[in-house]
């Protein structure tokens, strides 16, 4: 992926003020946000990424913000920009609930927050699903990452923080050779009953796009087994019937393969 630089005063210009401002651009919204990227310490913005917005590459999207490279200290971190349309007032729940996922080493690492934006560690690497379908992704290595996935579902249960979208968690986890982790805690909260297991079990297994590549890769237990695991699982969600729970999946129990 090709990482060309800018001053983040390529934000006044057309497309670029449009990620800054989206999806309504405001003048004085734009200055506004440029000097709080600069009490930040955001120098430069890089626009690449898998995902196309009129004619800006993005890292990601959200119904809270864009994702969009940057520099801190000449270093390369990710910038969540909150959309000017979103439902949170700012940043600042989704920052605290990024902390307690870090203490949990899960997540990419907090950096800083501000009213607008979001600083984190960048993870580069790909989505599950893209990962998962290439043709040199071996059986072994899928079960190991899946194995992984799982197990920081299991402590995010077990701290009591619900990630809120593994439904969907094609998108919500970053792959690459050294580590793999659950990415975008807009939509957590520590006031609901966590589902991050079984919902990640689900979205894995059964019923979805990346379940179907899956089951073409390695060898599952029956839809009903599967099931039957996840409903043991949810009724008491001890580590016993995690670890049940994942023997009986057929994944590899291997400590996590995140660097400390």
């Amino acid at each position: 992926m090709t990482q060309r630089f800018q001053p983040i005063s390529a934000f006044k210009k057309e497309p670029y003020k449009k990620i800054l401002c989206f999806p309504k651009i405001k003048e004085s919204e734009i200055e506004k946000r440029l000097k709080e990227l600069k009490k930040l310490g955001i120098t430069h913005v890089s626009f690449t990424g898998p995902l196309q917005i009129e004619k800006c590459h993005i890292l990601g999207k959200g119904y809270v913000g864009m994702v969009v490279l940057a520099k801190k200290n000449n270093k390369i971190l990710a910038l969540k920009i909150r959309r000017t349309d979103s439902p949170r007032k700012n940043m600042t729940n989704e920052a605290k609930l990024l902390k307690i996922a870090n203490k949990l080493d899960v997540g990419p690492k907090f950096i800083k927050n501000s009213k607008n934006f979001l600083i984190m560690e960048y993870i580069e690497g790909e989505k599950i699903i893209d990962w998962v379908q290439k043709s040199q992704t071996k059986a072994k290595e899928i079960r190991n990452v899946v194995n992984n996935v799982l197990r920081e579902c299991y402590v995010l249960d077990d701290a009591g923080l619900d990630h809120g979208e593994l439904s969907t968690i094609d998108k919500h986890v970053i792959v690459n050779k050294k580590r793999n982790t659950i990415i975008d805690f807009e939509s957590s909260s520590i006031n609901r009953k966590p589902s991050n297991v079984t919902g990640a079990t689900q979205a894995i297994f059964i019923g979805t796009g990346l379940a179907k590549i899956i089951q073409k890769k390695i060898k599952i237990p029956t839809k009903k087994k599967i099931i039957e695991l996840i409903r043991t699982y949810k009724k008491d969600p001890t580590l016993e019937n995690f670890e049940n729970l994942t023997g009986g999946l057929r994944l590899e129990t291997v400590s996590k393969n995140k660097k400390k």
